[in-house]
């Protein structure tokens, strides 16, 4: 492997089936021998991404990840507290069914390393900064609790306070943050796992309303409806990083199963489904990931190297 050739992953944001589906993905690049230089992680993204980015051996991780229990990570409040809440205090201060705890023990005992500064690569969490009403990347202090916020869903979970502000979900603002390492570390290549739901545009109200869990499946169309400028309708995609610097884009969309809830049967089928599809598609690639990403990729898919097609103006070289 060529010294200069620096990879970086984005892991993005999926729900508990995207838990499951980065540990494939991610267990498929240690199985090509691809290594990584910095990750950046959203949501789903942010937990798996924050765990190997500790150090935590990822067949560990998916140990643990397939004998999780549901009190791990969801610990709602009890019926009476809910009624009282929403009547009795008219919904003040009331801001989610489940508090974060028990997921960010959870995470505590699964990491190898307790800060950003002690991971083994650079690793970037977003999050949304209720506060201020805006984006905010997490590269700095204790990894568990920025990792939960990133991944605590409005209504569902209630906000992570860090340093005098509440946090939740960053998908609610980016989906897979390239931004937060593509230009910043100098990479040859960006490996983005894209796993966020895609719905059925066609669906009427009152199949979203019949299916199980409706207010989290209106909770989901809320979090995933756009479709990112890097996505196309194929399972792998090349793209240039949008802000010239060189880098290419790899985009794998798989196809997975579906995870309803709680979110712990079904996990390692959909864990074996993404390291499977990665397995596939990256498998081609591999030779010119690890060697001369810039020259060889965009080439060996047809596409000549300095083609600027596909950028837009996303990617920029500072973090906002």
């Amino acid at each position: 492997m060529a010294e200069t050739s620096r990879i970086g992953v984005v892991l993005s944001s999926g729900g508990g089936r995207g838990v499951y589906a980065h540990t494939g993905f991610l267990l498929a690049l240690e199985q090509l021998g691809i290594p990584i230089s910095a990750c950046a992680g959203c949501s789903a993204g942010a937990i798996v991404g924050g765990v190997a980015a500790s150090g935590t051996s990822l067949n560990v991780w998916a140990q643990a990840i397939s004998a999780v229990s549901q009190r791990d990570f969801w610990t709602p409040d009890s019926l009476p507290r809910v009624v009282w809440q929403l009547t009795a205090r008219r919904g003040r201060g009331y801001t989610g069914l489940s508090g974060t705890g028990a997921a960010i023990s959870f995470c505590r005992r699964v990491l190898a390393v307790q800060t950003f500064a002690q991971c083994r690569y650079p690793f970037y969490a977003v999050a949304m900064s209720l506060g201020r009403a805006r984006k905010e990347v997490f590269s700095a202090g204790e990894l568990a609790p920025r990792m939960m916020a990133s991944a605590a869903i409005p209504a569902f979970y209630k906000p992570v306070q860090i340093d005098g502000d509440l946090y939740c979900d960053g998908a609610l603002i980016d989906l897979a943050p390239m931004d937060a390492i593509c230009c910043r570390h100098g990479l040859d290549a960006l490996i983005v796992h894209h796993v966020a739901r895609r719905h059925d545009r066609t669906a009427g109200v009152e199949t979203i309303l019949g299916s199980r869990w409706a207010f989290a499946e209106i909770s989901a169309r809320v979090l995933f409806h756009r479709r990112p400028w890097y996505l196309s309708d194929e399972p792998l995609t090349l793209r240039h990083c949008p802000c010239g610097c060189g880098a290419v884009i790899v985009v794998i969309e798989p196809d997975l199963p579906e995870l309803g809830w709680p979110l712990t049967e079904g996990g390692p089928r959909v864990q074996q489904a993404a390291a499977a599809q990665t397995l596939a598609l990256l498998q081609p690639l591999a030779d010119a990931l690890l060697t001369d990403p810039r020259t060889r990729l965009l080439v060996q898919a047809g596409e000549p190297a300095g083609n600027s097609a596909h950028r837009a103006p996303v990617c920029a070289p500072g973090l906002p």
